[in-house]
């Protein structure tokens, strides 16, 4: 049985998918309720109270762990009986640890747990690109900060391909992933596709650096902003190195981002 924390975000649910597609037997956590497919066993609970985790573990052969709450180490004392963890962490926690501190912690917890373990480190996600889903809709504009600079942005999608085939298949032990899309891909560029996909052009509309950190300071702390920001403005060259990981584990290419917003159209109409 495989434990999918995290199981209504952009990767979790799609994992969900592909695992019990695939006739695995899942248990899907997350904090609220929430309906999966039939036969997917959901369990509510909290990363920030590791012990909440005991009944979605019983029983547990792997585990996908979401970097959540403050004690990876008491979640992974809670996971000492599965056969295998595989982390979702980032990017970050290689090029900037000292500014992706948490994602950091995490990986330092699972290496030191003892356990068989997979590190995911997708860089962004195309899925940010729903920040723009009401202005999209409502003006056919879109805005960011940085819009000539590219970054290989990943399709979650692709992200959850990979670690269902790290949770079903065998020879992935102690490996890190990096996870990018198949090429560098400028916001100015993103807006052009998702024009594209909707039969008309979306204009971009480029924001200062503090415009964007106004924006971002909403709902992301201080120090994630600086680093997201230092990463969409003056990425490094690993930052912007595109990763053969992907095709590695799935013997494909990554999808592009005008895959990812051909599929997701109806939040942008």
């Amino acid at each position: 049985m495989i434990v999918v924390t995290g199981a209504t975000g952009n990767v979790g649910r799609e994992l969900v998918s592909i695992l019990a597609a695939a006739g695995e037997q899942v248990t899907a956590v997350s904090r609220q309720p929430a309906q999966f497919a039939e036969g997917v066993r959901h369990s509510q609970a909290d990363l920030n109270d590791p012990t909440s985790l005991r009944s979605a573990l019983e029983g547990a052969d792997a585990l996908f762990l979401l970097v959540a709450g403050d004690d990876p180490h008491g979640i992974l004392k809670e996971a000492a009986d599965v056969k295998r963890v595989v982390l979702l962490s980032s990017q970050g926690a290689g090029t900037r640890p000292e500014v992706y501190r948490h994602p950091a912690l995490f990986e330092r917890a699972v290496r030191e747990s003892g356990l068989d373990f997979t590190i995911l480190r997708p860089g962004g996600f195309d899925s940010n690109a729903y920040a723009w889903a009401e202005s999209v809709r409502t003006r056919r504009t879109a805005a960011a900060p940085f819009g000539d600079v590219g970054l290989p942005t990943i399709d979650p999608a692709d992200i959850a391909a990979v670690a269902a085939a790290v949770l079903r298949e065998s020879g992935h032990s102690g490996r890190t992933y990096e996870l990018t899309g198949p090429a560098l891909v400028t916001p100015r560029e993103r807006a052009a596709a998702l024009g594209a996909a909707l039969g008309e052009p979306v204009r971009f509309v480029e924001q200062t650096r503090e415009e964007a950190r106004a924006q971002m300071l909403q709902v992301m702390p201080e120090p994630v902003v600086e680093g997201t920001l230092a990463i969409l403005g003056e990425p490094t060259a690993a930052e912007q190195s595109v990763s053969p990981d992907v095709q590695r584990v799935l013997g494909r290419a990554p999808r592009t981002f005008a895959d990812w917003a051909a599929r997701n159209l109806p939040a942008f109409r």
